[in-house]
């Protein structure tokens, strides 16, 4: 008998109930379906880690932003290292410690995109839309108006202050990326700030059950991320993959290590020279995996566009100019799907 999950499903509640076979909405098409028996060549790649601390960082930075469009970054600056654990264990304390009766009382909005809470279901455009194996609960986090922690869990007790300072820091190293990003293309370090304008942050805890039929679904489908540059860690599980060259590549856990991954925005405004990465996270039936993703936006009516010191005659600009607000509302319209959206604005 066909496996049906209800519209408001928990992706958790259904992992608990340990069935053999996951509902059809989370059965990926056969050709997005992972393979999870790497290649012995993708194997011996791996996804590229500057020093920020090392004397040829911005080599390795401009080299990375253009050859991947996402490394890890050590030496980050993030003053204590304790911080991203504590990051990890509030959020598993939040989904494998509480019971599911009190972590409903924080469910996001109805049919409301980007809703602040805990959800599982993305809002895209068809109720029939394959769905990922996945929960998660977005916080608001800048700019400070929008930051309302009585909105989080206060269990464990400092679960607010910590995701507070995580995300103050995260701030701040996205604001020193995006200085030295802006360096590496020639241009002046503000530039890619002065074009965002003011800074959307959203910090987003990814929790990935066990999965009793891997080969057949994904933690999240595939697809880039539509802002200017987002961090991310991982725990020791792994799952996290990106598309290099046709190929994809796991990215190798590292617990002192933020993933920077490039965004939609950056891509344009570099005029093509920065490519936003592909990536997907996989499941697997063995353990719970958590990530924690800290998405650094513009403004909703920042004009994006490619900036003119990158324009020649012999390298014209390859991207319309667009409103970020409308690229948002497209995203959510059309779902994430590879790179179709950024590609929609190609010349």
């Amino acid at each position: 008998m066909e496996v049906v999950a209800e519209k408001n499903t928990r992706v958790q509640s259904l992992a608990q109930e340990d069935k053999p076979e996951v509902p059809r909405e989370y059965i990926q098409k056969t050709g997005n379906r992972p393979e999870l028996l790497l290649s012995s060549s993708n194997e011996n790649k791996s996804v590229p880690s500057v020093d920020l601390s090392g004397n040829n960082f911005r080599e390795e930075l401009s080299q990375a932003c253009r050859e991947w469009g996402v490394f890890h970054v050590i030496n980050h600056g993030v003053p204590d290292l304790k911080l991203l654990n504590d990051m990890r264990r509030i959020g598993r304390a939040f989904f494998e410690d509480l019971p599911m009766t009190e972590k409903l009382k924080y469910g996001c909005k109805a049919n409301a995109p980007a809703s602040e809470g805990y959800g599982s279901r993305m809002l895209v455009a068809s109720d029939d839309a394959v769905l990922d194996w996945r929960d998660y609960f977005d916080h608001h986090t800048y700019p400070l108006s929008r930051r309302d922690p009585s909105r989080w869990p206060n269990i464990p007790s400092n679960y607010r202050e910590i995701v507070s300072e995580y995300s103050d820091n995260m701030k701040t190293l996205a604001h020193r990326l995006m200085s030295l990003i802006s360096e590496s293309l020639g241009l002046q370090s503000s530039c890619i700030e002065e074009v965002v304008g003011e800074v959307y942050q959203n910090i987003t805890i990814s929790y990935y059950p066990r999965c009793p039929q891997p080969d057949l679904t994904l933690g999240l489908q595939t697809h880039s991320d539509m802002g200017v540059v987002t961090l991310l860690i991982q725990d020791d599980v792994g799952g996290l993959q990106v598309l290099k060259d046709g190929q994809w590549i796991n990215v190798q856990t590292l617990p002192d290590a933020i993933v920077v991954l490039l965004g939609d925005q950056t891509e344009i405004i570099s005029n093509g020279k920065y490519r936003s990465v592909e990536h997907r996270a996989v499941t697997n039936n063995n353990r719970a995996r958590l990530s924690i993703a800290a998405f650094h936006d513009p403004a909703k009516d920042a004009i994006i566009r490619p900036a003119c010191e990158l324009i020649s005659d012999s390298l014209p600009a390859r991207y319309y100019q667009v409103c970020y607000g409308d690229y948002v509302a497209a995203w959510y319209t059309k779902g994430p799907e590879g790179k179709r959206n950024i590609d929609a604005l190609l010349l």
